[in-house]
């Protein structure tokens, strides 16, 4: 399943081609995803204009004047700005057609993503209004930290070179703000594993199993560590961890999953970078000691015995 760095991703290669434009027509071609496609969508957005696109969590927003379009990828979703006149295949089910002679398609196999319409505040949608806060923000770039296993942080180069985008691309109405003291005060009273904490969507948004696991190994935080075991410091050290391995996969398109292609059709390459997510029995790259692997919540958990503890 697309992450919240391949949306990221997917939500910058689409933007400048959608935003300011205004929609000629709205092909539907099966609505049968996730939920229905509205079948008034022609009639809602024929000769309307995008005023702005933003991620919340793994939806992409595109916002008219009356209203906000919300997609989702699902399971093996991509969007693709083709010109028109492209020929279709057999999972493309919805095209946005616009005035410029482009379209935005979207190509779902398993059928697990979503097209949906919402009228005035859109995080308060059913699907947005309880969700946590955002991991990252636009200035969330942070300098190379060490975990206490004295791992070195990749770096994510020089901060100031990395490009501004001039869309808000981060909504979510007056959530709270994902920091130390946040993550510190809210895993409190909660007993389970860490891992298992930071894939809740209700405490922060977009921390997938991949991101998690490799977060966790930059803190040196075994993944298995009841949460409120966490001190002031590790829960410092753990968002800086956090915003780090997202930026990073963001700037390297996202990984390669087995059905995520980016806008343009190409693919990412943050898996050339894991630490240790899919790497069982391989040497740590920090001590050489073989990756561990568990199942957490139906998922597979990753981790170093020596380096995370």
């Amino acid at each position: 399943m697309p992450e919240l760095p391949e949306v990221e991703t997917t939500l910058r290669g689409i933007a400048p081609h959608l935003l300011h434009q205004t929609v000629s027509d709205i092909v539907i071609r099966n609505a049968s995803l996730r939920w229905p496609i509205p079948k008034n969508l022609p009639q809602l957005l024929r000769g309307q204009t995008v005023r702005n696109l933003q991620r919340r969590a793994k939806y992409l927003l595109i916002e008219f004047d009356h209203g906000t379009l919300i997609l989702h990828l699902g399971m093996s979703g991509s969007l693709r700005i083709l010109p028109h006149g492209t020929a279709t295949e057999k999972h493309d089910h919805f095209d946005l057609v616009l005035c410029n002679g482009q379209l935005l398609r979207l190509r779902d196999p398993r059928r697990f993503g979503a097209v949906l319409w919402h009228e005035g505040d859109v995080n308060q949608h059913p699907l947005l209004a309880q969700l946590g806060p955002e991991p990252i923000t636009p200035n969330s770039l942070l300098p190379p930290c060490r975990g206490k296993a004295g791992m070195g942080v990749e770096s994510l180069g020089n901060a100031a070179s990395t490009p501004t985008l001039a869309l808000p691309l981060h909504g979510g109405g007056n959530k709270p703000v994902f920091d130390a003291a946040y993550l510190y005060q809210s895993t409190r009273t909660r007993s389970a594993a860490i891992k298992l904490v930071l894939m809740d969507n209700h405490l922060v948004v977009g921390v997938g199993n991949i991101y998690a696991n490799e977060a966790l190994f930059r803190a040196s935080i075994r993944p298995q560590l009841p949460a409120n075991k966490l001190s002031k410091a590790r829960c410092a050290l753990l968002v800086q961890t956090i915003r780090q391995v997202l930026h990073e996969a963001i700037e390297k398109g996202g990984s390669t999953l087995r059905d995520f292609i980016h806008s343009d059709g190409s693919s990412g390459f943050f898996q050339q970078h894991y630490f240790v997510y899919g790497r069982t029995g391989e040497p740590c790259k920090h001590c050489g000691a073989p990756i561990k692997q568990i199942k957490q919540g139906q998922r597979s958990s990753f981790y170093c015995a020596t380096c995370q503890k």
